[in-house]
């Protein structure tokens, strides 16, 4: 039976990548973004290369929204196992700048869409007794950044989920891992920001140990080998995809 997987943040970028390598290894792939007609062209990819999708439209932070969306999904593939937490949001702000309005919805994209996405998933999973979950943390995490403190703040909340959710699902036969990436062209995260980082992207390849910046389909890689029926002894873990910008 055909698995079904559900990538967030899917119109573009990283969620883009690891919707069309899903589905190359066979994968239904439900593609949500905020904006359900921003999906169709990954969606496009997908089905001319002979696999099948559906564009779905929910902000992640309306727990009805994602509801309706994900019942679009089942209808029109079946129960959900895979699910991919990519959507997500990033800025950089000065810390004495940063206001209340800013910090809760960095929080309330990052973490609270998060929390609600899986949970609505959570049900099919146990049901299959059968479950890989995914999440998109960040590098910046593990090394703090100092313009981006709630950025940063938010996604090692996600790690710290990532832990405690492994835990959790594990005697349901569902794993649970992160993949905190580094610095990856080609997402609409690194291109709206790429004027304000510290460090001009020259000098933030040279810095690199592998001496490039990560492409979308680095994460993609990674992603695809944790949801394999192979991998089901890999839970509570992060798997660093920085190009050595992190070293443990």
């Amino acid at each position: 039976m055909q698995k079904v997987a559900l990538v967030t943040g899917a119109a573009a970028g990283i969620g883009r990548a690891c919707s069309v390598r899903l589905a190359k290894e066979g994968h239904a792939v439900g593609v949500l973004d905020l904006d359900e007609a921003r999906c169709a062209d990954t969606v496009k990819e997908i089905t001319a290369a002979g696999g099948k999708a559906i564009a779905l439209g929910a902000d992640i932070t309306h727990r009805a929204q994602v509801q309706a969306a994900l019942a679009k999904l089942r209808r029109a593939l079946g129960p959900i196992t895979v699910l991919v937490n990519n959507a997500g949001m990033s800025e950089f702000v000065p810390f004495e700048e940063l206001t209340d309005a800013l910090w809760d919805r960095m929080f309330a994209v990052n973490v609270r869409g998060t929390f609600i996405v899986t949970q609505e998933v959570i049900a099919d999973m146990k049901a299959a007794n059968w479950g890989r979950i995914v999440n998109i943390s960040s590098s910046s995490a593990q090394t703090g950044t100092q313009v981006q403190v709630h950025y940063s703040a938010s996604k090692g909340a996600i790690i710290s989920m990532t832990r405690s959710l492994a835990e959790a699902l594990g005697p349901h036969g569902i794993t649970v891992n992160n993949i905190p990436p580094g610095s990856v062209t080609g997402t609409i995260m690194f291109e709206a920001n790429r004027s304000r980082l510290p460090v001009p992207v020259a000098q933030l390849t040279a810095n690199m140990p592998v001496r490039r910046l990560g492409v979308p389909e680095d994460i993609a890689n990674a992603c695809a080998w944790l949801v394999k029926d192979e991998s089901g002894y890999v839970t509570g873990q992060t798997i660093g995809v920085n190009g050595g910008r992190v070293v443990s």
